[in-house]
């Protein structure tokens, strides 16, 4: 599934915020995004590995030239020439990048001494940045010091210090270990609450992504395939990536009432009435699993499987089926054992109507 399904961007007031059409051309690669986010907005680029994310990131920052067609914009300002150190945009990098041979006070006040501020009032700011992170008796460690909770708090310190009007953030949680990530997410959040600038966030990550962004914008091969706040696309993922990252189960066809007949399928029935092009979605927690044909069960869709694989999915056991309607199902570990699970099985998968949600293509 890789049609382009572009829901409205955000209303930018004129003058204010960010404007962009991102166009970037590398041998065979093209990357064409428009970007739009008012002051006070977090954007989230997703997108698989190889979809033009970072490079996307990259050149807001000026370290990739944009190509023909492409503008950038901020605060009603053109930047598409402006050198990456005359920018108005703070970065915070994957790697946090600090200096290793500067404390956490130097750190920070790195970014205001190269625009000019003097080394005490630098040295003031940056103090005063890291009483807000919650770091101030860390202000005279070394990065080598730092957990890497302290270090990913340095490294945002340090980009707000020079008062951006455009903040990115690179993979800023990837580098965590999951308990302190969780931590630290509910503190960038809160951070990010704050910032009366753009933001503008590059993730794999869906919970960062739904966590912390306002605004989503999904891009695969170098183009945007869906947009909008992440409500509506974890109710109407309209590609495989973006279905598999909220973890439900997609499928296109035509809808003929409440039945979609799928374009390489079965009919699915469905609780909503519709007709025309339409997704048909539900979670793999809807999906019930019989080792003999039911009789007498209530749900409306029934499909014959085999049980491709399985894995352990948090602390439940997700199967992934072929057959009648490739699909992935959840059930306890007591369920599985029951029900004598292996890769080879034939099972018999049901799912309500009522579980099932149709959308419009």
């Amino acid at each position: 599934m890789t049609d382009v399904t572009k829901a409205s961007t955000p209303e930018v007031p004129s003058g204010e915020g960010l404007d962009a059409r991102l166009v970037v051309e590398r041998g065979a690669f093209r990357l064409d995004v428009p970007l739009a986010a008012a002051p006070g907005d977090v954007v989230a680029l997703l997108g698989p590995n190889g979809a033009g994310k970072t490079t996307a990131l990259r050149a807001l920052a000026g370290l990739v030239p944009l190509s023909d067609g492409g503008r950038l914009r901020l605060d009603g300002r053109e930047l598409d020439r402006t050198p990456p150190e005359s920018r108005p945009v703070g970065v915070v990098f994957q790697d946090y990048l600090l200096f290793p041979h500067l404390s956490a006070l130097d750190n920070v006040a790195f970014g205001p001494r190269c625009r000019g501020t003097g080394k005490a009032e630098a040295r003031a700011q940056a103090a005063t940045w890291l009483e807000r992170m919650g770091l101030s008796e860390h202000a005279g460690a070394k990065p080598r010091r730092l957990s890497g909770g302290q270090a990913q708090r340095v490294a945002l310190a340090r980009a707000l210090a020079t008062h951006p009007r455009l903040l990115l953030l690179d993979e800023p949680l990837a580098a965590l270990d999951a308990r302190t990530r969780l931590d630290v997410r509910a503190q960038l959040r809160r951070h990010l609450a704050d910032f009366e600038a753009v933001a503008v966030l590059v993730t794999h990550d869906p919970l960062d992504a739904m966590a912390l962004a306002d605004h989503l914008v999904v891009i695969e091969e170098g183009r945007v395939v869906q947009e909008g706040t992440p409500g509506h696309i974890a109710r109407h993922p309209r590609t495989d990536y973006i279905a598999h990252l909220v973890g439900l189960n997609l499928y296109r066809g035509r809808a003929e009432g409440h039945t979609v007949r799928l374009d390489d399928g079965p009919v699915i029935t469905t609780a909503e009435e519709l007709t025309g092009p339409a997704f048909v979605a539900f979670p793999p927690s809807a999906v019930t699993l019989h080792r003999d044909r039911p009789t007498g069960s209530s749900a409306r869709n029934l499909w014959r499987c085999e049980v491709a694989g399985m894995e352990t999915h948090g602390d439940r056991i997700r199967a992934a089926l072929t057959g009648e309607l490739p699909l992935a199902a959840d059930l306890t570990t007591v369920a599985a054992a029951e029900l004598d699970l292996h890769a080879g099985a034939t099972v018999w998968a049901t799912v309500k109507a009522t579980q099932t949600h149709a959308y419009h293509d």
